[in-house]
């Protein structure tokens, strides 16, 4: 019991100090995460004048689970189809700003004559705003079901994406000195192909499971067998290279299409506040008042920097996606603030010893100011957009004014370029899914399934054995691959009223199909079965062959993607 005093007075401690600021910064009328940090700030070893805690492993063990919670939070409120609906604009904005607040961060570097890495590292942290920070300020403020909100996450989330690809090419640049092309190319398709392959299996299993156990689930059971699911996605995310939060956004974004999604989110917000306030404290806790004086004036100017330059670049980010002005100055002015990922790109460049000491104590003050100023700014947006309007002229801001919504949905005036793309990306989306599918069965086959069969039995049943296993699993997937595709009649409407290009384009795609199809069953049995030249090339053949007619592959493909559909829009439904 005495190894667990410290740790239960420091909660303790941080419990009472947040108690105490929530309840007047509530009286103050200001957002509760406000008073979080002023708490940790308090509580902190750094305030002599008052009780302090000490054991500040824990302390930061508490505030990683808090993470964890927020971003799962998160998840259950905004989900992958949230975002596909959003179109490309969250996804142009977000490298928009990406782009141009690395450079802004670089440049601030620059000036202060920091040497290269802490310039590039820098702007890596300047890069990425705080998801949780904004999230908590949405929701104390109540804007979070207002539609510049749905942008400012949307966008978040992509950069939430894009940091772990950044974190790959700073550590690649760090080791190498230069970056190098096919890793970057390699993370980023692992990324797509982890985020397909969790999405769709768990579209696919977590609602049947649900629906399976639902008479034995009350609360106590739904809430411990959600918590599961997100602490197992952690651990997985964890094990093949992701961080732990975003397997906590990726199970509550799964878990968000189910119809106990509100169920789920009532249960585990009490325990999300809890761990979410111990993170907001401990980043209070880092405010060390020695350490701002010294660098007083590279804070000062990393703070303007990230004030001006995200309330300019990400207004024009949002502007070059098709928002409105007014829209784009709600959006930006939310985004002024660095969080939680400028803390891991810190402690990455410190691990690997290209960043200077001094870099950290800096972006922690210069985080916690930007958290405290975020509310601030949301409610500055409007009186900025109003003040700018004044001064615009009237034709500028008529421009700039354009309602993106009127123009997303206006009628498409060519009606079968208008079909093609919907049958184009219907059949893209087929063949991703599809691809990302068989390719997961074929490594578990060779790292798992193999193995046992080779020990089992000897060459060439082992490999003759393999091959049949693994191609009969991925049978549905092959077929839907080679045949399943989009709507027939528009299909047919293309091919007979469409012109000539139109027959070719569809054509070329059904050709394409169909090698893709046999790219897989090539690998198969190129890789399980000895090489017999014209032999294989038969076999090849006639294995595609059997799979494009098979009425039993047809079956289980329709049947497994039936499930999915259902699944998927099993909430829309049960709501209907």
């Amino acid at each position: 019991m005495s190894n667990l005093e410290p740790l239960i007075a420091d909660l303790a401690l941080i419990l009472i100090c947040a108690g105490v600021m929530t309840l007047l910064f509530k009286r103050l009328k200001q957002p509760i995460v406000l008073g979080y940090i002023v708490a940790g700030f308090l509580a902190s070893p750094n305030m002599s004048y008052m009780p302090s805690v000490t054991d500040m492993h824990g302390i930061h063990m508490w505030s990683e689970i808090g993470v964890i919670f927020l971003l799962f939070a998160l998840g259950l409120e905004f989900s992958f189809k949230k975002i596909l609906k959003m179109g490309a604009a969250p996804i142009i904005a977000a490298l928009a700003i990406i782009f141009a607040m690395m450079y802004v961060g670089a440049f601030t570097g620059h000036l202060f004559g920091w040497k290269e890495m802490d310039c590039i590292y820098l702007g890596g942290m300047l890069a990425m705003s705080s998801t949780t920070i904004i999230f908590k300020a949405f929701d104390d403020m109540g804007l979070r079901n207002e539609r510049f909100a749905g942008l400012v996450l949307s966008v978040l989330i992509i950069e939430d994406i894009l940091a772990i690809v950044l974190m790959v090419m700073l550590s690649t640049l760090a080791v190498s000195k230069e970056f190098e092309g096919s890793q970057m190319l390699l993370s980023i398709l692992q990324l797509a192909f982890f985020l397909v392959l969790w999405f769709v299996v768990g579209i696919y299993l977590i609602p049947l499971f649900l629906r399976k156990a639902k008479k034995l689930m009350n609360e106590e059971t739904l809430l411990i067998t959600a918590l599961a699911l997100c602490f197992g996605m952690v651990v997985f995310a964890s094990a093949v290279g992701f961080s732990a939060a975003f397997g906590a956004f990726v199970m509550g974004s799964i878990l968000s299409e189910t119809v106990e999604a509100e169920q789920i989110e009532h249960l585990v917000s009490p325990v999300k506040n809890l761990f979410g306030a111990i993170f907001f404290v401990s980043v209070g806790m880092m405010v060390d008042v020695a350490l701002i004086i010294e660098y007083i004036v590279p804070i000062l100017c990393i703070i303007a920097a990230i004030m001006i330059g995200q309330t300019v670049f990400s207004t024009g980010g949002f502007l070059l996606s098709g928002q409105s002005l007014k829209t784009s100055m709600k959006c930006s002015f939310s985004l002024t603030q660095i969080g939680e990922f400028a803390f891991i790109l810190a402690t990455l460049g410190t691990s690997l010893k290209v960043t200077s000491d001094f870099l950290y104590p800096i972006v922690v003050a210069v985080s916690v100011f930007t958290t405290f100023t975020t509310p601030y700014m949301i409610r500055l947006a409007e009186p900025a957009y109003n003040a700018l309007a004044r001064i615009l002229p009237a034709k500028l801001l008529e421009k700039l004014e354009r309602n993106s919504d009127d123009k997303n949905d206006k009628e498409e005036t060519d009606e079968m370029r208008a079909l093609w793309r919907k049958e184009r990306n219907n059949y893209i989306f087929v063949l991703v899914v599809n691809s990302v599918l068989c390719t997961a069965i074929i490594a578990l086959m060779y790292y798992y399934g193999a193995p046992v069969i080779y020990d089992m039995l000897p060459d060439p049943w082992s490999g003759i054995v393999t091959a049949i296993v693994t191609l009969f699993i991925c049978a549905p997937f092959l077929w839907a691959m080679m045949r399943r595709g989009g709507d027939s009649d528009n299909v047919n409407k293309l091919w007979y009223e469409g012109s000539r290009m139109d027959r070719v384009k569809i054509t070329a795609l059904g050709l394409f199909r169909i090698v893709l199809g046999a790219f897989f069953v090539a690998y198969i049995i190129g890789n399980t079965l000895p090489r017999s030249g014209i032999f294989g090339i038969f076999a090849i053949i006639v294995v595609v062959f059997l799979i494009f007619v098979s009425p039993h592959a047809q079956k289980r493909s329709e049947e497994i993607a039936k499930t999915f559909h259902e699944n998927l829009n099993q909430k829309e439904a049960e709501n209907a």
